[in-house]
């Protein structure tokens, strides 16, 4: 329960001395060429790392990751250098994405399930190392890093040394982070801008881990971690056993790709393309098939924003089939040296109150978030 001990000038401290290092390969509110992004479309996905690799996820560059079956990815750190880090080379419109995952021990390991748009809204779970009882969570807007009072934390039990399925529930009304199957906190959308904007632009579905606890580190970064990370107690290990992926693509009954209109960043402008074409719009209203339940445990320390009269429809296809794409484990944990990508054509994100300085062109370990943008 350490990191609800932390002054908020220390997070916000940590926060801002990494915030000048988010940035993205092509911000649509800022350019107008920026590339559509393929769509994960009707076809809901189901992938368990326990049979191996999938090619729906792409490797950062030196990630070297372990499949076992058993526990999954395995996403191993042996020095400060490493962050293991995939990233899915299609984006959900709205969607659900469920994670089963036991995150790494370690004070300083951070493991990180994200979705992030080009825009750089985002929708964040993280979980620390050191912190056997709960798991934080965050979401920006539009990357606004000018306040750092949008993250919540929730009690989960022994989220290092047991699996356990985390969720993302979101849509144009609301978001909620699930544990369990219970709900233990939700955003609604109130249509206001600035750094309690919602977000609502085409995600990326990215997983990893990363060192907070490093000798460089800010030290506000180091506190918001836990202390420094020893690595006479590695490896550190975070297991990925399965992902589940529904795309609500906007509404629409069938998508291929997203594009930006404009430079608003509203998911309204947001063009459901269709192979090759605008997608019509006969959708079905259904109830999500996913049960939950209010959690009765939940601290989450964030405020309650009141409803929106934003709506979309849930594609009545719900059904989850298994992806086509895994193929056979490759490759070992081991040696996972200079693992985060470079700084150039990246989004850089450390989530949470954990913002890492970064030396200007080296490359750096603690970028888990931004690592890849396909």
């Amino acid at each position: 329960m350490f990191s609800k001990l932390l002054k908020a000038t220390t997070v916000a401290l940590a926060a801002s001395i990494a915030s000048a290092q988010t940035f993205t390969e092509c911000d649509p509110t800022k350019r107008t060429d920026c590339p559509s992004r393929k769509a994960v479309g009707s076809k809901p996905l189901e992938i368990d790392f326990r049979k191996g690799r999938s090619d729906f996820f792409k490797e950062a560059d030196g990630t070297k990751l372990d499949y076992k079956p058993d526990v999954g990815a395995v996403f191993s750190i042996s020095n400060e250098k490493q962050a293991p880090t995939i990233g899915s080379n299609k984006f959900i419109f709205f969607g659900q994405v469920d994670v089963t995952v036991r995150a790494s021990r370690g004070v300083g390991v951070v493991t990180s399930f994200v979705l992030q748009s080009d825009d750089l809204d985002e929708i964040d779970w993280e979980w620390l190392g050191g912190d056997a009882t709960q798991v934080q969570t965050n979401f920006f807007s539009k990357g606004c890093t000018e306040t750092y009072d949008r993250g919540g934390y929730s009690p989960v039990a022994d989220p290092v040394g047991k699996f356990h399925t985390y969720t993302i529930k979101w849509t144009p009304e609301q978001l909620d982070w699930i544990i369990d199957g219970a709900v233990v906190r939700t955003l609604k959308n109130t249509g206001v801008a600035g750094c309690a904007g919602y977000p609502q632009t085409p995600m990326q579905i990215k997983l990893g881990t990363w060192v907070a606890g490093r000798k460089d580190a800010p030290q506000g970064t180091i506190e918001w971690a836990g202390g420094l990370t020893n690595f006479a107690d590695a490896p550190f290990e975070g297991y990925y056993q399965s992902i589940k992926i529904v795309d609500y693509m906007g509404g629409k009954s069938e998508a291929t790709e997203y594009q930006y209109t404009d430079k608003s960043g509203t998911w309204q402008s947001i063009k459901v393309v269709n192979g090759g074409s605008a997608s019509d719009d006969k959708t079905t209203s259904v109830t999500s098939k996913t049960s939950t339940k209010t959690s009765t445990t939940s601290t989450s320390t964030f405020t309650t924003l009141t409803s929106t009269t934003a709506s979309v429809s849930v594609p009545s296809n719900s059904t989850i089939t298994s992806a086509d794409s895994q193929v056979t484990p490759t490759g070992s944990s081991t040696d996972n040296t200079n693992a985060a990508a470079t700084q150039s054509g990246d989004a850089i994100r450390t989530g949470a109150a954990g913002r890492l300085a970064l030396n200007a062109g080296s490359v750096i370990a603690a970028a888990f978030v931004g690592a890849l943008v396909l």
